[in-house]
């Protein structure tokens, strides 16, 4: 069972799966620090100009619902969460599109280099058997001028 284990964990898919498991924890903090850092202070601020003074969390509170004392709908945190969502979502886009035009432009690099061709045994045999009648070519001229 544990060799079967251990076989399971060497598996390529699996060690890509965690590395893109560790790289999306480490791309979720970037985000989310882009977006608490400079993307929502600036929704803060045109909410402001509209809204005459509110900050972002009174502007957003206008969209939470409280049906009965102490049960609170906060709608406003799901519209905060789905822009969150699509802006991960777009810098995620343009990463992999930028990661794929690398790929593509190093994948067109890679196929204008010309081939060079590797002789092969054959190849070899063939200039062996050239050298050798031109011996003898030599050696039959020499025997005839003697």
């Amino acid at each position: 069972m544990f060799k079967e284990f251990k076989e399971f964990l060497m598996r390529g898919n699996v060690i890509d799966l965690a590395v893109g498991v560790v790289i999306g924890t480490a791309f979720t903090a970037i985000v989310t620090n882009v977006v608490n850092g400079l993307i929502t202070p600036l929704v803060g601020l045109i909410v402001s100009l509209f809204t005459k003074g509110k900050d972002l969390n009174e502007a957003m509170s206008v969209l939470d619902w409280t049906p009965v004392k102490g049960v609170t709908f906060a709608f406003g945190d799901v519209v905060s969460a789905l822009i969150t969502f699509i802006i991960t979502g777009f810098v995620l886009f343009l990463i992999v599109k930028a990661a794929n035009k690398a790929k593509n432009t190093a994948t067109k690099k890679e196929a204008a280099v010309p081939e060079v061709k590797v002789p092969t045994a054959e190849d070899y045999l063939a200039d062996i058997r050239d050298l050798l009648v031109e011996q003898n070519k030599a050696a039959q001229e020499n025997v005839e001028d003697k």
